[in-house]
């Protein structure tokens, strides 16, 4: 499956990460109507379009704003600084614990989405006055450590290493959390080797384990 190039091909093929891209499985295709309303709301808010990690990105001079995705139970719009945005009524939620900066508004019908579209509007509106300003999200003061079954798989093969430095700083330590979870270093060193084709394909973990549910 060719990873999708354009948001046009996104839509009608998906993002081409795994084996149910273009079949009636996708999950682009559950949730088609939804995507192509967030498309028009966030070009309607004059945002560049690009295709980034193989799903739709809108950016301002270059800077990521914001993503569109379509998961399994719901499909979202994700603010790259949404930690940094005023979210009084608590609707922005956490992919999950390890990400620091991204939060996303979630649907899961079209009717739900057209109903909140002038809050995700004021949200996209507030993302890019917050670009504007150069705000940042403030970097975690520790590194995860990179575990020496980890360093010995990056001695060993360079194209790995550089596959794995490759990944956004929030897949990349999803990575090194799950890595340096096992006491055991032969589990250790298992996990490495049950992920490493998955980090050449540029995949996240949370992508992985989704792809395994289909």
């Amino acid at each position: 499956m060719i990873k999708a190039t354009s948001v046009d091909q996104y839509l009608l093929d998906g993002c081409g990460r795994c084996s149910k891209g273009g079949t009636p499985s996708c999950t682009v295709h559950a949730w088609h109507p939804i995507l192509v309303a967030m498309r028009e709301l966030a070009t309607e808010c004059m945002l560049t379009e690009e295709v980034k990690w193989s799903v739709p990105c809108y950016t301002l001079k270059g800077k990521n704003v914001l993503m569109i995705h379509a998961f399994m139970e719901y499909c979202s719009i994700m603010f790259m600084k949404g930690s940094l945005l005023t979210d009084p009524e608590n609707i922005l939620h956490r992919q999950t614990d390890n990400v620091t900066a991204g939060r996303q508004l979630r649907y899961t019908s079209l009717a739900d989405f057209l109903a909140q579209r002038e809050q995700a509007k004021a949200f996209i509106m507030a993302a890019i006055t917050l670009e504007e300003a150069g705000k940042k999200v403030e970097k975690r003061t520790e590194e995860e450590p990179v575990v020496e079954e980890l360093k010995e798989a990056f001695s060993q093969d360079s194209t790995f290493k550089t596959a794995f430095y490759q990944l956004t700083p929030g897949r990349q330590r999803a990575y090194l959390l799950h890595f340096a979870q096992p006491k055991q270093a032969a589990t250790r060193a298992s996990r490495i080797e049950n992920c490493m084709d998955m980090i050449l394909r540029g995949e996240g973990l949370h992508d992985a384990y989704q792809n395994r549910k289909k």
